[in-house]
């Protein structure tokens, strides 16, 4: 589907696109996207020392991993950026498609002769990444759907976007799995190859004029890379710029490329330019540097490459390749080809979009919600298992105290009533805030990706999330309520069952938002876990029950204040006996007239009219928990590069 034959009479959907160059846009498919050039010019990269190094006597503060590397990506062109394993090739693509994290970087990268702005950049540019990372719960299409509508103009109408999608589809050849669930790699869903294509239509349905690609055939076997290359192959025949880095590759995945960027260990460039008809041109070039053997017949020139211009090699010969390139003929022209394409086309302006985001605040969130939701309700190992989980504590509490809401004769009857109320409602929080964690750190690995590429801020990411859960979470209080309200024979008064169901439904809230919050601020799950559990003691040791706080000691009573528990505690016991005024025994005290309003009051040290702030205290742990979690989500990021 070349972008040459389309006549579409389609204009830009975003006017910047447009203005880039001064031209009209190329019309690949049914929306028109602006071809655009990249050039670098003497590109360093440098990190601090390994202290690994630094104690094998190394005195220099920086290491460097990319030196003087030099070239230009081309529209239309397909590049190959490969060398031996640490040559620098995915560190190169990291640094030009603004990916890394850390480090020093100098030199002058420029898109189409201006100088390049990441912000803006992230808005015209597609990278895939090796390790295809995807939420596991929704549909090929979905995954496209979402990625279009989050990435592509606002100006462009829905209608344009769905057709899009399905050009995208039909492109890369994914039209007859367009319905099937995308899975975890290697445990169910799509295959490793089905998932590649998925990583290149996913950065595709954004239109983006320049595309990087990690690796697109490592860990495929001959047939399987041989249709992701011909997906490749349909992309750049759109006009796009793409560039892969690729690592021992067959002869025919090495022919398919148009340019190749060959790279030795220590980042310095060894060769770059055109590959030629059945690779003449590398072949030519290196078999005319004395002492390189010739290419046998039928010989993988890929494989030919790499060895004769090996570190072995350059000993044996006793030259360095880098240095043969920067002498060469080959490299003048290069640097008039970079030099040329440093400088804008005559009356071309700078691309430029007004806000950092394809959409606003609201349509990001729409987009979040709706894959939230989706991914959510096809989740029933984690739903089902929390419903289950819940279900069984409700009848196991219910057994186990059958009607002891009716035996209010003295303090120990009323305290194995409150221990019900508690242990109940803790049980099930806990088992909410350990399920969370595997699902919410599975998403925040995609999170990491489609932030990476501009797809929205962290804020509407967070709050879809923390609102996709609300849903459940009532439903689950709705028949915990009713279940253990009705087993333990509680008196049902109207205000008692919604004061029950309240204090229930954001106590089960705040300690999911709870476990979501340890993954925010953790590498991992299994960390998020450990630091999770790490609370559980403390919180049931400063909840009020085991020790009242009017025992508490007054060095640790700040603590039960700030005890999300113990407010839930406060309002479980309080809503259901601040008005009874039965008479019961206190052991060392006899029947000596004490009501249950009274024992509340001086044993636990609860007020019976607090029941208005104890309700905005839970509110407000929930929302601090749901905010530390969006926060730290915005603000931490452990996946550094």
């Amino acid at each position: 589907m070349s972008s040459r034959g389309n006549s579409s009479g389609i204009r830009s959907a975003d006017p910047t696109l447009e203005s880039a160059t001064g031209v009209a846009p190329k019309r690949g498919m049914v929306l028109p996207f602006q071809p655009l050039a990249m050039c670098f010019d003497s590109v360093n990269y440098y990190v601090d020392m390994p202290a690994e190094m630094k104690e094998q006597g190394v005195t220099d503060n920086r290491l460097q991993l990319l030196r003087e590397v030099t070239g230009a990506f081309r529209p239309g062109v397909l590049t190959a950026l490969m060398g031996v394993s640490g040559a620098g090739k995915t560190t190169l693509m990291d640094v030009l498609a603004g990916r890394k994290t850390g480090g020093y970087i100098e030199g002058d990268v420029r898109i189409s002769g201006f100088p390049k702005n990441q912000e803006t950049f992230a808005r015209i540019s597609g990278y895939c990444e090796q390790t295809d990372i995807h939420s596991p719960q929704v549909t090929i299409q979905e995954s496209l759907i979402y990625s279009a509508f989050l990435r592509l103009p606002k100006e462009v109408q829905n209608e344009e976007k769905m057709k899009f999608v399905d050009e995208v589809m039909e492109l890369v050849e994914l039209n007859n799995l367009k319905d099937a669930i995308v899975g975890l790699p290697g445990v169910t869903g799509l295959s490793t190859e089905q998932r590649k294509r998925l990583t290149i239509a996913v950065e595709l349905v954004a239109n983006p004029s320049i595309i990087f690609m990690d690796e697109p055939t490592s860990g495929l076997d001959a047939r399987a890379a041989a249709i992701v290359m011909r997906t490749v192959r349909n992309t750049v025949d759109t006009g796009r710029t793409v560039v892969c880095t690729i690592h021992q590759p067959s002869i025919d995945i090495f022919e398919a490329f148009d340019e190749l960027l060959l790279m030795k260990r220590g980042g310095q460039v060894i060769y770059s330019g055109p590959l030629g008809r059945n690779s003449h041109k590398i072949i030519e070039y290196f078999e005319a540097i004395p002492g390189v053997p010739k290419i046998k017949d039928k010989y993988n020139p890929a494989t030919w490459m790499l060895e004769v211009s090996s570190i072995a090699a350059e000993v044996r010969l006793g030259m360095d390749f880098a240095e043969y390139y920067a002498s060469s003929s080959l490299f003048q022209r290069n640097k008039a080809l970079v030099r040329e394409l440093s400088t804008p086309p005559p009356g071309a302006k700078d691309l430029y979009f007004p806000t950092q985001y394809s959409q606003p605040t609201w349509g990001q969130f729409k987009s979040c919600l709706w894959k939230q939701w989706l991914t959510y309700w096809r989740s029933p190992d984690y739903n089902l298992v929390r419903f289950f989980f819940t279900l069984a504590a409700a009848l196991m509490v219910g057994t186990v105290f059958w009607r002891v809401g009716k035996k209010r004769d003295n303090s120990n009857d009323l305290n194995t009533i409150i221990g019900a109320l508690y242990g109940s409602v803790f049980f099930v929080g806990v088992n909410n805030c350990q399920t969370v964690q595997p699902v919410v750190s599975i998403e925040r690995t995609v999170f990491y990706r489609e932030r990476a590429a501009g797809m929205y801020s962290a804020l509407p990411y967070a709050l879809a999330q923390v609102i996709a859960e609300i849903p459940y979470v009532f439903f689950q209080t709705i028949y915990f309520t009713f279940i253990v309200y009705a087993m333990v024979s509680f008196e049902w008064k109207v205000a008692k069952v919604f004061w029950f169901f309240f204090v229930s439904f954001f106590s089960f809230l705040y300690f999911t938002y709870y476990g979501m919050m340890t993954v925010s601020i953790t590498p991992n799950h299994q960390v998020a876990s450990i630091f999770g559990a790490a609370f559980y003691g403390v919180f049931n040791l400063f909840s009020g029950f085991f020790i009242p706080r009017p025992k508490i000691p007054k060095w640790w009573v700040w603590y039960y204040w700030i005890c999300p528990v113990a407010w839930t505690v406060y309002g479980l016991i309080v809503s259901q006996y601040r008005d009874v005024t039965i008479s019961i025994s206190v052991p060392g005290l006899g029947n000596n007239g004490t009501t249950i309003k009274q024992y509340i009051e001086d044993h636990y040290g609860f007020k019976t009219d607090f029941m208005g702030p104890v309700a905005g205290v839970l509110v407000a742990f929930t929302v601090f928990f749901a905010f530390v979690f969006a926060f730290c989500i915005k603000a931490l990021n452990f996946q550094t590069r």
